[in-house]
């Protein structure tokens, strides 16, 4: 999640569309409580704005925490990928 809001700011109900075309969440139920944890943490920032389309929206954006944080997790993840991807082809 944090990956897609380091694009820019993004409100809830636009990140819940991409996660779950992404497969990555079941619906909007399980995001909020997340974005929340996020919040809480320190790894997101939170405004509200105007909307064209009705009412204010809740934009986030990542903090400098939240940067050093998703670089972490880039940087621990591709080694891990690597090793799964290696044992997938010797299975096959």
């Amino acid at each position: 999640m944090l990956a897609h809001i380091q694009a820019g700011r993004a409100y809830g109900f636009e990140l819940a569309r991409v996660l779950e075309a992404d497969g990555l969440i079941a619906g909007e139920g399980t995001l909020y409580p997340l974005l929340t944890r996020l919040r809480s943490s320190g790894l997101v920032d939170t405004e509200w704005a105007e909307s064209e389309a009705g009412r204010p929206r809740r934009y986030y954006t990542l903090t400098p925490a939240g940067i050093r944080q998703l670089e972490a997790f880039q940087h621990a993840w591709a080694p891990l990928r690597d090793a799964v991807d290696r044992t997938m082809r010797r299975s096959s």
